[in-house]
C-alpha cells in the first residue's frame, strides 16, 4: 500500500526537525571533543569557512566561481546525453535493426562506473574540459537512453497505425505522437540522469580538472582543511537539490498537463 501524501505543513515540520536533529547531533559530537576540530569542526566553522570561501580565492578562485565551472562542465556533459540519448531511444524503438545494432554495446558498456573513465578520460584529455564532460556523458547517458526506449515500446501501437494511415511519414510519426507519448517517461529519466552526471561531475573533478567544487575539495584536503572540503560538499549538495527541485516541477507540470 501506497502511504498518502503528507500535509504541507506537516511535511516541512518533519523536514525541519529531521535537519534539527541532525545539526544538534553534529553539534554535540563537536563539542563533546570525540576528536580533533580540525578533522570534525563544528557547523558554525563551517559556516564560517563556507562565508570565507565565498568572499576569497582559494585553490585560484572563489567558491561561486568554482561551482559555475562545475556548473558549465555539467551542461555540457548532460546536454550531450540528451541530445544523444533521446533520439537514439526513440530510433530504438522505431527501428528493431537499430536496436540491435546498438543494444549489444549498450549494455556492456552502462555497467562500467563513470568513475570507471577517469582514467581513460586523463589519457585523453587531461585536466581540459574534455574529460570530465565524456564522464559525466557516462553517468547521465544510460538513463537518459533507457527511459526514452522504454516508453516509447509503451506508446499503444493504434496511435502509430492510426497515423501512419493518415499518410505520416516514419519522420513524423516519431515526432508527433512516439516523442511526445514518451515524455513522461523521458522527463523521469531525465531527473535519474541529472543525479548520476552531477555525482559524476564530482568525481571527475578530483582527478582530472583544475577547477570547480571537486578540484576545491582536493586542495582542501592537501591543506587538511575538513572545513573546506565539508563546504564542498554543502555547495554540492544543495546545487544538486536545486537541479532535482527543477526537474521535479518539470515532471509535476506534464502529469498534471496530461492528467496523470
Amino acid at each position: 500500500m501506497i502511504a498518502a501524501p503528507l500535509p504541507p505543513a506537516r511535511f516541512w515540520g518533519l523536514t525541519a526537525a529531521g535537519a534539527a536533529a541532525f545539526v544538534g547531533l553534529w553539534s554535540a559530537a563537536a563539542l563533546a571533543g570525540l576528536t580533533s576540530r580540525a578533522f570534525l569542526p563544528a557547523p558554525w566553522d563551517v559556516l564560517a569557512r563556507f562565508a570565507e570561501l565565498v568572499a576569497q580565492p582559494f585553490a585560484g578562485y572563489r567558491l561561486h566561481e568554482h561551482l559555475l565551472s562545475s556548473l558549465q562542465r555539467f551542461a555540457m556533459g548532460f546536454g550531450l546525453a540528451v541530445v544523444v540519448g533521446i533520439p537514439l531511444g526513440l530510433l530504438m524503438a522505431w527501428f528493431r535493426w537499430v536496436d540491435r545494432i546498438v543494444s549489444p554495446a549498450f549494455e556492456a558498456v552502462r555497467f562500467v562506473a563513470p568513475i570507471a573513465w577517469v582514467p581513460f578520460a586523463a589519457l585523453w584529455f587531461g585536466t581540459g574540459i574534455g574529460g570530465p564532460v565524456l564522464i559525466i556523458f557516462m553517468g547521465a547517458f544510460p538513463p537518459v537512453l533507457i527511459n526514452t526506449h522504454r516508453g516509447a515500446k509503451q506508446v499503444d501501437r493504434k496511435y502509430i497505425e492510426a497515423a501512419q494511415m493518415l499518410g505520416a511519414s516514419a519522420w513524423r510519426a516519431m515526432t508527433e505522437v512516439l516523442l511526445p507519448a514518451a515524455v513522461p517517461s523521458i522527463v523521469a529519466g531525465l531527473r535519474i540522469s541529472a543525479g548520476l552526471g552531477w555525482q559524476s561531475l564530482v568525481g571527475a573533478e578530483l582527478i582530472v580538472a583544475s577547477s570547480g567544487v571537486g578540484y576545491l575539495m582536493v586542495k582542501g584536503q592537501a591543506a587538511i582543511s575538513t572545513a573546506t572540503v565539508m563546504s564542498g560538499m554543502a555547495a554540492i549538495g544543495a546545487v544538486g537539490l536545486l537541479i532535482d527541485i527543477a526537474l521535479r516541477r518539470l515532471q509535476r507540470a506534464i502529469e498534471r498537463r496530461r492528467g496523470i
